[in-house]
């Protein structure tokens, strides 16, 4: 694991290790603020991040999720619990050693920006590097790559200023990414923006992490963003994890009421994709195997209207009608000879929002296929309208 946080506690106030027994002893949040004037932020969190992964932390305000994203850097110092990267119990460093980390393995992205207004473009992009001690050519040469692969060419020159918010978090995130960290630690980074940037910037970040393929610990209130861009999420309140899980686990299954809430006005159309929803065909016709009376059969058998046929490889050819198969039989035609194009073909990660008119328009049901065009599955409009309803019920 690239980052594994076990039991990890932060108090504020005077004396917070006296804290740490009574939260043992089961003392709440309240409790403690009103008797002992210590203020819990983290109550015991643990968890595990891949590396390469997304792992989203939301929350409402006063969550928690905020300080833990700090812990993770010790801008906060961890009261209790621990806190390793690449095996090493970061919790242990002197703080030196804790500064070269921060240099070397750890981005941070903020959400008010935090650029330098008198520095330009580039000289903030470069910032970290110089810091570093890296040569001017070096880092500039780093600077200006970053601030392409954010969509900012032109704009080196500029000065903060200049730029809309949108603009000046691209800065704030190719700064953090020139440096070249292992982990990038991201703090509600979006949420000071309009809706369009934000989308805008959320489809940004997609599309760099598959290219750079970060570790990257997300902060966010916003359950639709989190859904969105996570691999996995953690779901925060008063200091706790409520849940933790994929963004169809916690669709699906949510734990407690307070994730109820949460969920119940989500779009799932935007969120599931063709992939969450699809089922296996009962039944296919094989070209090249199957006859039309064979096919027949295994569409009465599994009580079909349709088939999809596929070739020795799975891969996936047309559809197949009743009326048609019934006149290759009495004609000795081959499947091939009857065999219909108009089958619907999407792609495992598409949206339900963006197939969900297809799956209305069609005969056929829709075909899952990857990339080299195997079927990986089959989505009828029962499946679709079951995924959209709250309960996953038709």
């Amino acid at each position: 694991m690239k980052i594994e946080v076990n039991d990890v506690v932060k108090i504020f106030g005077k004396n917070p290790q006296r804290g740490l027994a009574m939260l043992k002893d089961g003392q709440g949040k309240d409790e403690m603020l009103a008797r002992h004037n210590l203020t819990v932020g983290v109550a015991g969190v643990s968890f595990a991040v891949e590396a390469g992964e997304m792992f989203v932390i939301m929350g409402l305000s006063g969550s928690g999720k905020s300080t833990l994203i700090r812990c993770l850097n010790r801008l906060h110092e961890p009261t209790g619990g621990s806190i390793k990267i690449d095996d090493q119990d970061i919790t242990q460093m002197s703080k030196a050693e804790m500064r070269d980390l921060r240099r070397k393995k750890i981005g941070m992205v903020f959400q008010n920006f935090a650029l330098y207004p008198t520095r330009t473009i580039l000289d903030n992009v470069a910032f970290g590097l110089e810091i570093r001690g890296t040569g001017k050519e070096e880092r500039y040469q780093k600077a200006q790559e970053m601030i392409e692969a954010v969509g900012l060419q032109g704009y080196e020159d500029q000065y903060p200023s200049q730029l809309s918010g949108g603009m000046q978090q691209r800065v704030g995130l190719a700064r953090a990414l020139a440096s070249d960290p292992d982990i990038l630690l991201m703090d509600e980074p979006f949420s000071a923006l309009d809706p369009l940037i934000r989308k805008d910037m959320q489809d940004e970040l997609l599309r760099l992490q598959e290219s750079l393929n970060k570790t990257i610990v997300f902060i966010t209130h916003d359950l639709d963003e989190a859904l969105s861009l996570g691999d996995r999420i953690a779901i925060m309140k008063d200091g706790v994890v409520v849940q933790m899980g994929t963004a169809e686990e916690i669709l699906n299954n949510p734990e407690d009421e307070y994730v109820v809430k949460f969920t119940e006005n989500v779009d799932r159309s935007r969120i599931l994709t063709a992939g969450n929803v699809m089922q296996k065909p009962l039944a296919v016709a094989r070209l090249g195997r199957d006859g039309a009376n064979t096919v027949l059969r295994k569409m009465e058998k599994h009580g079909l209207t349709t088939i999809l046929a596929v070739d020795g490889s799975n891969r996936l050819q047309g559809g197949l009608l009743p009326d048609d198969l019934a006149r290759a039989g009495k004609e000795n035609l081959s499947l091939d000879e009857v065999l219909a194009q108009d089958v619907a073909v999407v792609d495992p990660d598409e949206s339900l929002q963006s197939i969900l008119e297809l799956s209305t328009d069609t005969q056929f049901p829709l075909a899952v296929v990857n990339e080299d065009g195997v079927l990986q599955g089959i989505i009828v409009r029962s499946l679709v309208i079951a995924a959209l309803s709250r309960r996953g019920e038709v």
